[in-house]
């Protein structure tokens, strides 16, 4: 794989003021070009940190290790002038609240003007013409008046489409996408989604959508990342691991998804919930809340590594063991469907 975007053994430990806490714990993470690749997990997990540690944007009480790569250039041994070529100019983000992310007192044509102004040098008329382009290339009608509005004068699918067009004026190589429907309705975020891909699509864009919505990133991504307390604890391609899930946490969040034809079930639930990063129980972070779990799982945290022979990585001390189930179930749920 042409990777566009690669993570290697990446850390984050926060300064507490007495001590210093992890947060994440060795992330390694590679983006293709033009490849869509979903992060799911509950939340602390550490899916937006990833990505906010590597474009430099969680202050000076953290303190960031490993590597991220862009081709030949080190993103994090970068200074600020660096850094913000980078950001919106080759990675662009866009964050999962378009109300808090926009300035309420800018109109939204001087917003989209000043990432244009930034990352291709346009002013002026140039800019407006550009700008007016945007919008309608994200879907919203009269883009001439709307560049004279305010975000409260817009719908929250409006100002999300917004967001969108800020984020492709520096026309990105990578388009990080932060659970970007969170506030919208249902029909609202069809229309979103299916505007994401097919930007990236146009635009031979990588797109990394970060997102709790399983069945979202089922349908729009090629490979999938799981995390859990700060590490990536299963990785394959989406058909793989929604077909063949091993880890049993991800195995307890696709069993939690309701099933839409068939027979009704009770949903399947995950006990207890994430333990906060300065208080990770020994061994494998997961064992408390795993039915699976005996003693060897609290004594180390297993390492991440490859389960047969189709890029399917994950780390669990039980894994050639659960892959065989997953195996076999998935053979039987072909023979009930045939």
């Amino acid at each position: 794989m042409d990777a566009i975007v690669s993570i290697r053994n990446m850390t984050v430990d926060f300064d507490q003021g007495h001590r210093f806490v992890r947060a994440l714990h060795g992330i390694s993470l590679d983006v293709g070009r033009g490849e869509t690749v979903g992060i799911v997990g509950e939340s602390g997990c550490g899916k937006s940190i990833t990505w906010l540690a590597a474009l430099g944007l969680l202050g000076k009480r953290a303190r960031v290790g490993g590597r991220v790569m862009m081709g030949s250039k080190s993103l994090l041994d970068l200074d600020p002038n660096g850094l913000a070529g980078i950001r919106g100019g080759k990675i662009a983000m866009i964050f999962q609240d378009p109300s808090s992310s926009l300035n309420p007192v800018h109109r939204i044509g001087r917003q989209i003007g000043e990432a244009l102004r930034l990352h291709r040098g346009l002013r002026g008329s140039a800019a407006k013409a550009e700008a007016r382009r945007l919008l309608d290339r994200v879907g919203i009608s009269n883009a001439a008046q709307r560049l004279n509005e305010y975000p409260h004068e817009l719908s929250g699918g409006m100002n999300q489409r917004v967001m969108i067009a800020m984020a492709l004026a520096g026309e990105p190589e990578v388009l990080i996408a932060d659970e970007p429907t969170t506030a919208l309705d249902v029909t609202i975020q069809a229309q979103i989604l299916d505007l994401l891909r097919e930007l990236s699509a146009d635009n031979e864009m990588a797109l990394v959508l970060i997102s709790h919505d399983l069945g979202v990133v089922a349908d729009m991504t090629e490979r999938v990342a799981v995390m859990y307390c700060g590490r990536i604890i299963e990785q394959a391609a989406t058909d793989a691991l929604f077909s063949r899930p091993v880890h049993p946490y991800t195995r307890g969040l696709i069993a939690a998804l309701p099933d839409i034809v068939g027979p009704k079930r009770r949903l399947a639930s995950i006990p207890g919930t994430v333990p906060p990063p300065d208080r990770l129980p020994p061994g494998c972070s997961f064992a408390p809340r795993c039915a699976r779990a005996d003693e060897a799982c609290t004594d180390r945290q297993p390492e991440l590594a490859g389960v047969g022979g189709d890029s399917h990585d994950v780390s669990c001390l039980h894994a050639a063991e659960l892959a065989a189930t997953a195996m076999r179930e998935a053979a039987n749920h072909e023979l009930e469907q045939a």
